[in-house]
């Protein structure tokens, strides 16, 4: 098919050959449009050149022989879908005339009526005709084929009528037959549901009246199966000349999955992803209500229970973080369960969990809710057969304390830490005194991070003589806070230094400082060779692997020989992983350093860890020795503790040594050493050097030395 306008290829289906002849000179007698003519001479010779499909249009005549043109329609060309389709009939005759329009036969001409100029109208009638109708099918088929696609459903409502169209995919999405429905608006707002149904209508008002340039919505439908689902239904109205609007026309999207989808994020932002309870967000959020209640109502207040499981750690090392996952999950649903329905349960994260009690009178009432739930947490976990029993750390802030979430969080968090620096399974309240405690604890930790990265912390020494000479010995280095601030103690700064990663830092400053000043000492002849210094090395240290090469670092940049150094290392830390603590004890001894077990009698030492103690001396802890004269169970220890030493061939420093008659008793226990405010507290270096000025050497060869008679404080 050429769809040429101006040449039309013909196809003239006529048994008759002198109407052929007639028809085909009518066409040829007029010069608008060129048109070829094909002939068709039986209905046989026309099923054929139809089926080629070479044709711009049809004309056929009514009388074929034993069939009629009509049944050529039938045919071959129903709906006459490939070309238009003319009649030519000698006869009018209605009934044909009904059938042919029916069939999609564009025109219906009588031969003995027709001229040129008719067959010629006819013709490019039937052709634009039937051209408009294929563009238009196409159109529809493209919408169509968009429409499935989008998997919208399509609705066109008649605003004069109220009467509403619905296309099948509507129909579908809520599950509705293709037949019997409604054509009223009722058949779409009757199904919305209550909730949404004013916010749909108020939508539609708003665009009908010219208030919005197009209706959207979204809102949910009772499904046939009386499931809702949401849809997207989107629509524009057109309008008559005087902008009212007479039609309003769009299409229906099922939404439900996006929805869902959505909803699922805005829980996933507000809750946690292990016990689905509500995250920190949303907690701060409720507390947020519970707060702006409380300054509404003044009779009115709330509580946060911070609460944190006791030695978690164990769990996930003892077991697995599987086994310590599932006791969080059932932990957490077990608050749930013994809480009232107004009250929050939230996970912060980790083993940390917060609660929201909404409505307490007093501090009592939230107690008692936090010893139940105590109760509660006593009753074993069963977890993948396992039994477990846990306790749990819980600090409570009350509402009027703090005016903001945060405030009050924080003022719970507080507490709990007070709670677990008590022991396991405790309660505390939040005191305004607590808040001061972490505000001094903070100022510590910066100004010790400040004070490490500065190098301004200072080196302090105290001297360890020989009993029975009252001859130095060595020196033991001890850290303390820069000079223009002695506002914290070695007590209050080295634990903090431990909690937050610092000893490491810390402990090299001072191994440096006191290696150096030795050989210092030692370069300049103020000190003889057999003097040795002491230094302090924590649990953490140790297990750090480094440290070793860090020691034989500080020894080559002073110039200082290994066995010039003293490690002290407390008897609690020996046994905190003996293998690996003997690991690291062993690789000193190698190069030379050796060893001293600081505050001996104070932890647990294994018998077998200290026969093979790779190092030279036992420290006795002062507790022991500050009332030995007074008290015989001290004196008791002391003498078992030297007989220990002595058997293990061990040699023994007294700590706290501060009068004659203890380092005189000592003497006769066999203690070879002493330390303590008899003959001096730390000092500093230049104290130290203040002493040597008299004309002291402090060396195994020198007389005693009053270094008491230095006035330095204790810290």
């Amino acid at each position: 098919m050429t769809w040429d306008a101006d040449h039309l290829r013909i196809l003239l289906v006529e048994d008759d050959e002198d109407d052929f002849v007639i028809t085909r000179d009518l066409l040829r007698a007029q010069d608008r449009v060129r048109f070829t003519v094909d002939w068709a001479a039986s209905y046989e010779d026309a099923l054929e050149a139809v089926a080629s499909c070479l044709h711009d249009v049809y004309i056929v005549d009514y009388r074929l022989g034993a069939h009629t043109g009509l049944d050529l329609v039938r045919t071959v060309l129903p709906g006459c879908e490939r070309a238009p389709v003319i009649l030519l009939t000698g006869q009018g005759d209605y009934a044909v005339d009904l059938e042919a329009t029916s069939l999609g036969v564009t025109d219906f001409l009588l031969k003995d009526r027709l001229d040129s100029a008719v067959l010629e109208r006819s013709i490019r009638y039937a052709f634009s005709h039937h051209s408009a109708l294929r563009r238009l099918r196409e159109s529809e088929e493209r919408f169509a084929l968009a429409v499935h696609g989008a998997s919208d459903g399509i609705w066109d409502w008649d605003l004069r009528r109220d009467r509403v169209y619905f296309a099948p995919r509507w129909k579908d999405m809520l599950g509705l037959p293709a037949t019997d429905v409604p054509e009223g608006p009722e058949a779409w707002l009757g199904r919305v549901h209550s909730e949404d149904l004013s916010r749909l209508q108020h939508a539609i008002a708003a665009h009908l009246d010219g208030r919005s340039p197009h209706f959207e919505s979204e809102h949910r439908m009772r499904h046939d199966d009386g499931s809702f689902r949401w849809m997207f239904s989107r629509g524009v109205a057109i309008r008559d000349e005087q902008g009212t609007a007479t039609r309003m026309a769009g299409s229906m999207s099922d939404i439900t999955a996006r929805k869902s989808a959505e909803e699922r994020l805005v829980h996933d932002a507000l809750h946690d992803a292990l016990t689905g309870l509500p995250n920190r967000g949303l907690f701060r959020d409720r507390l947020a209500l519970a707060l702006r209640r409380a300054e509404r109502q003044p009779d009115y207040r709330c509580a946060v229970l911070f609460l944190d499981i006791d030695r978690f750690k164990v769990v996930n090392d003892g077991f697995t973080h599987i086994i310590g996952d599932q006791l969080l999950v059932a932990l957490g649903r077990r608050l749930v369960d013994h809480l009232r329905p107004g009250d929050t349960v939230a996970r912060l994260g980790g083993d940390e969990f917060t609660l929201l009690l909404d409505g307490v009178s007093t501090a009592e009432d939230a107690m008692q809710t936090a010893q139940r739930i105590q109760d509660v947490l006593r009753e074993p976990f069963v977890l993948d057969g396992r039994s477990l029993t846990v306790s749990a750390s819980i600090g409570i802030s009350l509402s009027g304390s703090a005016s903001q979430p945060a405030e009050m969080m924080r003022d719970a968090d507080i507490a709990m830490y007070d709670a677990k620096r008590q022991g396991a399974g405790r309660i505390s309240v939040f005191t305004t005194g607590m808040h001061s405690r972490a505000m001094t604890r903070l100022k510590l930790e910066t100004e010790l991070r400040a004070a490490i990265d500065e190098g301004t912390l200072r080196v302090f020494y105290q001297p360890i003589v020989h009993l029975a000479t009252a001859k130095l010995r060595g020196l033991e280095a001890l850290v303390r806070w820069p000079i223009d601030d002695p506002g914290f103690g070695p007590d209050e700064f080295i634990p903090v230094a431990e909690d937050v990663g610092l000893i490491g830092d810390l402990g090299r400053l001072v191994m440096r400082r006191a290696c150096a000043q030795l050989s210092d000492w030692r370069s300049r002849g103020l000190v003889a060779d057999e003097i040795t210094m002491s230094v302090n090395v924590s649990c953490r240290q140790l297990a750090d692997h480094q440290l070793v090469g860090q020691i034989c670092l500080a020894l080559d940049e002073c110039g200082l020989p290994a066995d010039a150094l003293r490690i002290e290392v407390t008897e609690s830390t020996l046994m905190h992983n003996p293998e690996r603590m003997r690991a690291v004890l062993d690789e000193l001894g190698e190069i030379g350093v050796r060893l001293h077990v600081d505050d001996f009698g104070t932890g647990y030492s294994s018998l077998t860890f200290l026969h093979r103690f790779p190092g030279e001396t036992l420290k006795i802890d002062r507790s022991f020795i500050s009332p030995m004269l007074e008290d015989h169970g001290s004196a008791e220890i002391v003498r078992m503790i030297m007989t220990l030493a002595h058997s293990l061939g061990l040699s023994v420093v007294a700590e706290g040594v501060e009068t004659p008659e203890q380092a005189a008793a000592l003497v006769e226990l066999g203690c070879q050493f002493g330390q303590g405010f008899l003959w001096a507290r730390p000092m500093p270096a230049e104290a130290v050097e203040i002493c040597l000025a008299r004309g002291h050497t402090l060396g195994p060869t020198a007389v005693a030395l009053p270094i008491g008679t230095v006035n330095q404080p204790e810290r």
